[in-house]
């Protein structure tokens, strides 16, 4: 007599005994800093991609969750480290949420996830899921302190370079220090113009970019990432002459209209673009040698 009550699904008792407890606890932790961000930074330009890296990551661990349907016993090799790194994360995470200090709070993430993971599952998941828990490094915010140090000298570099360029086309314009004068209007190249956030963002969508194309040669991938922030920071530099451009033909509103806020979206897409096209040059040159039928999924 078949009992066809008693067929169990593989991994389904792992789920209700190990994973369910483990995902309700996290989400304890971490929703009241979700609830922050949410209310708080990604309201702004400069981190408008958080919840992008959020909603991918979890698309990305998701398309692996068979990692988390076989149980295994991990060796003390990998649970030693795993403790100490959930340890680690736990307190980072405390200090960061106790004294409003927001990477720390949002990057704590990482080593907790990664504590959890080598053990409960041990060292294989881990590998497993490298670039999801990679890619959520995207998500913290940049400390005050690095942005500081990169701000000023972006600003320069681009101011120099926009004044060079319009100057050599014919445009009536000259620079001192980061304030740019075109005919009768004065522009400042603030600090949102410097495109450190947008280089960040930019360096998130090309690497996520390369784990899906999946090339099978690494000189093409290494060109590709040595060659994300000098694209970003050109498709910047495009960005702030088109602001000038439009502020010396239209008018000073025009610049600081709805022509400001579009040009942070054309930053983007010139950004992805030369991207591609870059890729796409090279494939001439560094051709896959297999060639697949159909589109891979990060489950492939």
């Amino acid at each position: 007599m078949n009992t066809l009550s008693q067929v169990k699904t593989p991994g389904s008792g792992v789920w209700i005994g190990m994973w369910v407890p483990v995902i309700l606890g996290f989400i304890a932790l971490y929703a009241p800093t979700y609830w922050t961000l949410a209310h708080g930074l990604w309201n702004s330009d400069d981190h408008a991609h958080g919840p992008i890296i959020l909603v991918v990551t979890l698309y990305l661990i998701w398309s692996k969750r068979s990692v988390f349907d076989a149980p295994s016993k991990p060796s003390a090799l990998a649970a030693t480290p795993g403790w100490a790194l959930l340890i680690f994360g736990l307190l980072t995470y405390a200090v960061g949420r106790s004294q409003q200090i927001v990477f720390l709070e949002v990057g704590s993430q990482l080593p907790v996830v990664l504590g959890m993971l080598l053990v409960t599952l041990g060292a294989r998941s881990a590998k497993a899921l490298w670039f999801p828990l990679f890619f959520l490094f995207f998500m913290i915010p940049l400390p005050g302190f690095i942005v500081d140090a990169a701000t000023g000298p972006l600003k320069q570099y681009i101011s120099v370079i926009a004044e060079q360029v319009l100057y050599a086309a014919g445009y009536p314009i000259a620079r001192s220090g980061v304030t740019l004068t075109v005919g009768p209007y004065q522009l400042l190249v603030a600090d949102a113009c410097s495109g450190l956030h947008s280089m960040f963002s930019l360096s998130a969508m090309g690497l996520l970019y390369l784990y899906l194309m999946r090339h099978d040669s690494l000189s093409r991938n290494l060109i590709i990432i040595i060659a994300i922030l000098p694209i970003a920071f050109a498709a910047n530099v495009v960005r702030v002459m088109v602001l000038i451009l439009v502020t010396y033909h239209l008018g000073d509103e025009a610049g600081q209209g709805f022509l400001h806020d579009f040009a942070g979206i054309m930053l983007f897409v010139i950004g992805l673009l030369f991207l591609f096209m870059l890729d796409g040059l090279l494939g001439f040159v560094f051709p896959n040698r297999k060639q697949n039928t159909k589109l891979e999924t990060p489950n492939d």
